[in-house]
């Protein structure tokens, strides 16, 4: 059977109704206002103020950067000028005397080896002779036995400064200032002996001074 007509007319209508009642919208982009561009003064000094804050904490946190790096390095160069005063004490002066004099006695000793132009590897040869010959219970006036105690107690020192740079602790520039023209020049003179020494079973035997002497090269 069909439907009658007048009620398919009213269910037309009411979809019709239905359909209408959802119209489109178009989107509509909001302009957002620039606030350093606004007419308005309070917006204006918002705006600003807000710029001026960011502004300050930038340079604050700079400042707050600069002055912990200050600090870590005033902190390395005490350490350092600590270490210093060490070496300036009595028993580490008198390693270096005794360092020094039986150097100057084989240098003299042996001096004729060398020619007049002499060349820097054959220098650097020369030398490790002489610290070879320093170790031997004739290298010199001294007993051995108290040249060695010297030489231990300044191998130990190097090898602490070692440490003291390569782990940041202490300031690098003013370590080398003091030690690596002395440091340079104990290794030049008993490379040759401290290598012997790891091949008889001291591997690591002055490894933080080898490591220094190279880093400063």
């Amino acid at each position: 059977m069909s439907a009658a007509p007048g009620k398919v007319a009213a269910t037309a209508t009411r979809l019709a109704e239905r359909t209408e009642a959802f119209p489109e919208v178009e989107d509509v982009e909001k302009r957002e206002n620039n606030p350093f561009t606004d007419g308005d003064w309070r917006m204006l000094s918002y705006a600003w103020s807000g710029f001026a804050l960011r502004i300050l904490l930038v340079l604050g946190t700079i400042f707050s950067v600069y002055q912990y790096m200050q600090a870590r390095e005033e902190k390395r160069i005490e350490r350092t000028l600590e270490l210093v005063e060490l070496w300036d004490q009595p028993e580490y002066q008198a390693a270096q005397r005794s360092l020094k004099r039986r150097l100057t006695e084989l240098n003299a000793r042996f001096s004729a080896d060398l020619g007049r132009s002499t060349t820097p590897k054959e220098l650097a040869i020369f030398q490790e002779r002489i610290g070879i010959e320093a170790m031997k219970a004739e290298g010199g006036t001294m007993s051995s036995d108290e040249f060695l105690e010297s030489f231990d107690r300044i191998v130990y020192f190097l090898n602490r400064v070692s440490f003291c740079v390569d782990g940041g602790l202490c300031s690098k520039d003013v370590a080398e200032a003091y030690f690596r023209d002395f440091a340079q020049s104990f290794w030049g003179y008993f490379a040759g002996h401290i290598r012997q020494e790891r091949r008889r079973g001291s591997p690591n035997l002055a490894k933080p001074l080898e490591d220094y002497v190279s880093a400063a090269r």
